[in-house]
């Protein structure tokens, strides 16, 4: 976790890295959650952050005061409730977007909706009013429908950038890239496995055919390996018998895409992540595809690549569930009172 104990180089460069110093502020919503705790910590040990701003409707200065006593660089300030949050915002690069209620077992991340999407909405019409200009990190599930949430509401402000606005998907590349490594006996750190499509279930549709280095499995261990990386959230929950959902892991993937999207905005060239956006590449009105990221948020859009069969058809599965989704996201922004 801490790079310069633990962690091999070649693992920063891709994604924690610590070689530029930046002045970014970032700004993490839902700070003091079991996302928000171990994200804000991960982000407080980067130098890429100059001013780590955290907003909870609960124990924000705790953990904020917590927090500042550790020995890097980035302010850490602390903001409480709704009536301190335009305060947290101002002035933010990035936003960063955990808060919400999480999994408990046998529910689905679109049981969460009814929640979350009022918690999303109402931290996007601030992000309209008071950074219209950040990059948007949303982790809050379901993201298949907070992502065109988010996006709807910043269009009522007349703000809205599809190049800044970010699904994070990426804890279904770490699952894949951590999930290929332990069956082939690789260094996961070393494997690329883009993940497109959504962020859940089937919606999630891993390209074990564009993985690097290449690797080969049989059908039926394909198959499973498929399945275990959809579900592997599900897994988690199970897990923890009713105390949440994947926290610590997802801090983990929410930073390596926080730090990925600074680096980029800080000028480094080359810097690729999957994400949840705005997009043509297929009949969905939103996909995760692999992106170009610079400065200003997605460069360019580097679509699905070439898909086996059997990729075309887990993209056509998914079609009609992630289709309902966006919808159903869209649909809650314009029956807002």
């Amino acid at each position: 976790m801490f790079s310069c104990i633990a962690r091999p180089a070649v693992h920063l460069s891709r994604s924690f890295s610590t070689s530029v110093q930046s002045n970014a502020r970032v700004a993490v919503l839902g700070a003091s959650g079991g996302i928000g705790q171990p994200l804000s910590l991960l982000l407080k040990n980067s130098p890429l952050v100059s001013h780590l701003s955290l907003f909870d409707i609960a124990h924000t200065p705790g953990v904020a005061a917590d927090l500042s006593h550790i020995e890097t660089r980035a302010h850490v300030t602390g903001h409480l409730g709704p009536d301190q949050l335009g305060e947290c915002l101002k002035g933010c690069e990035v936003v960063v977007i955990p808060a919400g209620v999480p999994r408990k077992p046998g529910m689905t991340r679109d049981d969460l909706f009814t929640t979350n999407a009022t918690i999303v909405a109402d931290l996007a019409d601030a992000c309209a009013r008071h950074c219209p200009e950040a990059m948007i990190c949303v982790i809050a599930n379901p993201v298949n429908s907070t992502i065109p949430i988010t996006s709807e509401v910043l269009k009522k402000h007349g703000v809205y950038n599809p190049n800044r606005v970010f699904g994070v998907t990426t804890l279904d590349i770490v699952r894949a890239n951590t999930f290929v490594g332990e069956l082939k006996g690789l260094d996961p750190a070393r494997v690329n496995v883009p993940v497109i499509g959504g962020h859940a279930g089937k919606t999630i549709i891993p390209l074990i055919s564009q993985c690097a280095p290449k690797v080969d499995f049989p059908q039926d261990q394909l198959a499973a390996l498929i399945s275990r990386i959809q579900e592997a959230g599900t897994e988690v929950v199970k897990a923890k018998a009713g105390a949440g959902s994947a926290t610590l892991s997802m801090a983990y993937a929410g930073a390596r895409f926080v730090f990925s999207l600074l680096d980029a905005m800080n000028g480094k060239e080359g810097v690729v992540e999957c994400s949840f956006v705005r997009s043509e590449e297929t009949e969905c009105a939103y996909f995760s595809t692999p992106l170009l990221l610079g400065k200003n948020g997605i460069e360019k859009n580097l679509g699905l690549g070439k898909l086996s069969p059997f990729e075309e058809k887990l993209v056509a599965e998914a079609m009609s569930e992630l289709k309902g989704s966006i919808k159903k996201g869209e649909d809650f922004v314009k029956n807002m009172k």
